[in-house]
């Protein structure tokens, strides 16, 4: 049998290469850049094009890819360990390739983009010289597709998008968006909809507003009104109908890297942590000698050990079966835990650096609200919880030999009779 928990020694040395480069070299982007998805920012891009240059060098930019597109098409193990560190800074994905929507937006075009299609859109988004948007969330809802509004109806060789999404992901600085709309209206909820193109200048594709999440440095998520866009018909991705089939592209593998980069956020409040109460006296002594301090320290360190076995495993299980559908159940429990265990130990860091914690000086504050984010985005934890417990109930299979749990009093009078001649010769 083989079961191990090392890292080989090649793919170690990269890590370990990643570990210092992103500490000595990226974490110190986040304190003097503003929002890694503005391009057109020259002091961004003065920064942060050689450092992409060394990555590439390294063989380590969109390692999620194929060699076709410029990757390693590492599985989801290896990935899995990467993100981790780079989690540790809002620059780290952008500097390898790999960011947010992108990474999931680029997955979809290899898939289904026409060449042409790959040649304008595809390219540019892997050389990090555009961003995108994916927009499926709408103002009446966001995890329920039977609410969705917008639509899309063929009119000869183009297809009419009406309606309006919201918190489209990055869509202040995108080049293109790619829109979940409804197509089929009559037809069951999770076969209605499909996925299309919609450049960035189409007419009739309003930008009403640009919000943000709180402590986020900018306002990039957009509310956006679809009034008659008219797009060619080959920019529908994938078939008519199969909008959730395409998702599942980028979602399965990208719920995974976002639950590592989140252990890597964590893990950072974790050590920021460790150092607060080393360094602190208040009553005659550290910090790190009161027993409450020490509770908090182990609770947040087992927390997330077990989460990032959890998540090891379920990165495991997808390179094992090469299906998302049979990794559903575990995919659902990373995503259903993730926001629990990024609040208690942001919150046990926020505590325990006083107000300092709560200033803007620190990430406590973020990591707090971005915990609530985790637990939005890619479906929220409701809906994750509800399809673990329905797999789990799938997937169980009563013993046929005893009788079920809750006839107890029926098992011990079997268990009796069946050792009723050996506990007769027993003398006590």
């Amino acid at each position: 049998m083989a079961w191990d928990f090392e890292t080989d020694d090649a793919y170690q040395a990269q890590l370990d290469w990643v570990d210092q480069f992103v500490r000595e070299e990226i974490e110190p982007l986040d304190l003097v850049l503003g929002h890694p998805a503005d391009v057109t920012d020259p002091r961004r891009n003065a920064l942060v094009r050689p450092l992409q240059a060394l990555v590439r060098q390294r063989r380590l930019w969109a390692c999620h890819l194929g060699p076709e597109l410029g990757g390693q098409g590492y599985g989801q193990v290896k990935l899995a360990l990467l993100n981790e560190i780079l989690g540790r800074s809002q620059y780290g994905p952008t500097v390898f390739g790999c960011q947010a929507p992108d990474s999931g937006n680029a997955e979809i075009l290899a898939h289904y983009g026409t060449p042409e299609q790959k040649r304008r859109f595809l390219q540019p988004l892997l050389d990090n010289e555009i961003v995108s948007c994916f927009a499926m969330t709408e103002p009446q809802g966001g995890a329920d597709p039977k609410v969705f509004k917008t639509r899309a109806v063929r009119d000869g060789d183009h297809w009419v998008i009406s309606g309006q999404k919201w918190f489209a992901s990055h869509a202040r600085y995108a080049e293109f968006l790619i829109v979940m709309a409804v197509t089929d209206p009559e037809a069951s909820p999770y076969k209605s909809m499909s996925m299309f193109i919609v450049p960035r200048n189409t007419p009739g594709l309003e930008f009403v507003r640009d919000v943000g999440f709180a402590t986020e440095k900018a306002a990039t998520h957009a509310y956006l009104n679809f009034d008659q866009v008219r797009v060619p018909a080959d920019h529908m991705l994938g078939g008519r109908g199969e909008a959730f089939v395409v998702a599942q592209v980028r979602l399965g593998g990208g719920r995974i890297h976002h639950a590592m980069r989140t252990i890597g956020e964590a893990r950072r409040a974790l050590d920021m942590m460790c150092e607060r109460v080393i360094s602190r006296h208040t009553q005659g002594e550290l910090l790190a000698e009161k027993q409450m301090v020490q509770e908090k320290l182990a609770d947040s360190w087992i927390e997330l050990e077990q989460f990032r076995l959890l998540v090891l495993r379920t990165a495991w299980l997808i390179d094992k079966h090469k299906d998302y559908r049979k990794v559903r159940k575990d995919i659902s429990a990373v995503k259903a835990i993730m926001p629990r265990v990024l609040h208690d130990i942001a919150s046990r860091a926020l505590l325990l650096h006083g107000s300092l914690g709560i200033s803007d000086e620190m990430p406590f504050a973020h990591l707090v609200m971005q915990s609530f984010h985790v637990g939005l985005a890619d479906g929220p934890v409701e809906v994750h919880k509800a399809t673990l417990a329905k797999q789990m109930l799938r997937d169980y299979t009563p013993s046929e030999t005893l009788f079920p749990a809750y006839h107890l009093p029926l098992r011990r009078e079997q268990a009796i009779e069946k050792y009723r001649q050996a506990l007769e010769h027993i003398v006590v």
